[in-house]
């Protein structure tokens, strides 16, 4: 990506110098629940039930720092100036889209965090990966994190990265939209393969929001030759076929909270063809 001239937002928490804070249980932080056991299971080699225990009981895997201790993070770390160049770049697009609509946008703050992070939706570590709490409007990722998530699972390269801070951007717009509350709102009243297939579509209509703004950022000259196949490669990661073969697990689609690869790849691809949100209802048959 070419973010050399990209200004940084003004809403990027650092929080990695301090460490972990213990605050409450987990949680389910909305809609993670299979996917966060399968990358537990994929990442650290642990039985999937023993996974799926953890996380539906709240237990924490990584033991977190205690408060105080790490290394004071360089203002001018390269991965915070990306994450913030990024959000700033989010931030232009979704601005401008709702000052199209006759509406102020709300940017959501990025916080980043080491080992475990509290918020208003408890408290997690970095074993769930990226996430968006509606409670605060805060999108959190760990770094570190992030970079071993590539690592383990190929989806390397700069917009590959992007596209995951896009993705929980984009749990953000179906916030501000009021698109998330029916939905879980809804899943209340369904039993559990219905509500995971809300997740799933939940899920990819973030992805294809991820998309809009790809095209957005592609249409302002900040793509390069091969960032779509970046990006693509990272949403086929994080499907949850992928995860469940990872963790020679048994692919169960009625288990599924996030979608397969093939339907992460082409909601993303959707929204970067169609630059239109409105090209982006997943709860739409057809």
């Amino acid at each position: 990506m070419r973010l050399d001239d990209q200004r940084e937002s003004d809403y990027v928490d650092d929080q990695r110098a301090g460490g972990a804070r213990r605050g409450g249980g987990l949680g389910r932080l909305g809609i993670i629940g299979l996917i966060i056991a399968g990358g537990l299971s994929y990442f650290t080699g642990m039985d999937f039930s023993t996974a799926m225990r953890l996380v539906e009981g709240g237990q924490g895997l990584i033991q977190p720092a205690p408060a105080g201790t790490g290394n004071a993070p360089d203002a001018r770390d390269p991965e915070k100036i990306f994450a913030s160049k990024v959000l700033a770049s989010t931030e232009d697009v979704w601005g401008a889209y709702f000052r199209q609509a006759g509406q102020q946008y709300q940017p959501p703050r990025l916080v980043l965090f080491r080992g475990g992070v509290d918020s208003a939706c408890g408290y997690a570590q970095s074993a769930v990966g990226p996430f968006y709490c509606p409670g605060d409007n805060r999108l959190f990722i760990d770094l570190d994190f992030l970079t071993a998530l590539q690592n383990k699972l190929g989806a390397r390269g700069d917009f590959a990265r992007a596209y995951v801070i896009a993705h929980e951007v984009g749990h953000h717009i179906q916030n501000l939209l009021g698109t998330s509350g029916k939905v879980h709102a809804a899943q209340q009243k369904l039993g559990e393969a219905a509500a995971n297939a809300l997740s799933v579509k939940l899920e990819l209509q973030a992805d294809c929001y991820a998309g809009v703004w790809g095209h957005a950022a592609a249409q302002a000259g900040l793509l390069e030759s091969g960032d779509l196949e970046e990006a693509l490669q990272a949403a086929s990661a994080v499907g949850d076929d992928s995860l469940m073969r990872g963790a020679n697990q048994q692919v169960v689609p009625d288990a599924f909270t996030h979608g397969s690869s093939a339907e992460r790849m082409h909601w993303f691809k959707r929204g970067m063809q169609a630059g239109d949100p409105q090209q982006c209802n997943t709860f739409q048959k057809g």
